[in-house]
């Protein structure tokens, strides 16, 4: 791996470590997702790229990266993760999707009839002390993703390097409902929205107490919402949109004694 992809993504850690990851409230817990791909179901085209990866054991991993989801372990991303470079990115409105990855080209490090899937959680930032060719994978316009090496590894030689890969968004699949991880302090309300399968990327938010009428959440940052409401001491529900127009409402899935730092459970797209 080369210092360039190291630099970048120390970008991204640096401004994540601001943000604390919190315990799940709900009882339930999801598995890591698997690394080795199956028969999913697709809905864009194979495109070109490429991909490096990261030492095992990184703190990004308890950072949970540009997206803001805290310890990706403990939130049950496990290594099925990537970093996406600022073309892929779309300034985290893609956070959460899924994608499908298979090793191509350079057949003396890549693992033959295998692909992976992997969530978008991390951003890799450019360097533009480097070419794009010379170490910059992330700049503008590289379409690059960077991965756990134990995901890596599932798909080529570790010793690859900057290997080209062919890739395409899929469905996401997620054992559980979409988490709500409920943050802030007073009349400031943030919202972490995780393991949220279909499409997977939010586009939007809306709140409801039982006292309010439903409240637009604004984007803070990666799949974190905001909106400056009085909200404590009412049962909530939450309206969730997709990137594909598709919408789930869980109604009063914060109880009415609900407090920061907790974390719930409601209803999940179909898949």
């Amino acid at each position: 791996m080369t210092l360039a992809v190291v630099s970048a993504f120390t970008l991204s850690i640096l401004f994540t470590l601001s943000s604390k990851a919190t315990a799940h409230y709900s009882s339930s817990s999801s598995q890591p997702p698997s690394l080795q791909s199956s028969s999913s179901p697709s809905f864009s085209e194979w495109r070109s790229a490429h991909a490096t990866y990261y030492a095992a054991a990184d703190p990004r991993d308890a950072v949970g990266g540009a997206c803001g989801y805290g310890d990706l372990l403990k939130g049950g991303y496990g290594m099925a993760t990537v970093g996406l470079s600022e073309t892929l990115f779309e300034r985290g409105q893609i956070c959460g999707a899924c994608f499908e990855l298979k090793c191509v080209e350079d057949m003396r490090w890549c693992i033959p009839g295998t692909s992976i899937i992997v969530t978008a959680t991390n951003f890799c930032a450019p360097n533009y002390g480097f070419t794009n060719e010379g170490g910059g994978h992330c700049n503008p316009p590289n379409k690059h993703f960077v991965l756990p090496i134990e995901a890596f590894e599932k798909i080529a030689i570790w010793k690859a390097g900057n290997m080209p890969v062919q890739y395409r968004r899929i469905k996401c699949r997620k054992e559980g409902g979409i988490r709500f991880t409920i943050t802030g302090s007073g009349i400031f309300i943030s919202v972490l929205i995780s393991n949220v399968a279909g499409h997977g990327d939010i586009v939007a938010v809306k709140v409801k107490g039982s006292r309010t009428g439903w409240l637009s959440m604004g984007r803070n940052w990666g799949q974190n919402w905001h909106v400056n409401a009085l909200l404590q001491n009412q049962p909530l529900s939450f309206e969730v949109t997709a990137s594909d127009g598709k919408t789930v409402t869980s109604y009063s899935v914060a109880p009415k004694d609900w407090s920061f730092g907790q974390t719930f459970e409601g209803k999940q797209f179909e898949t």
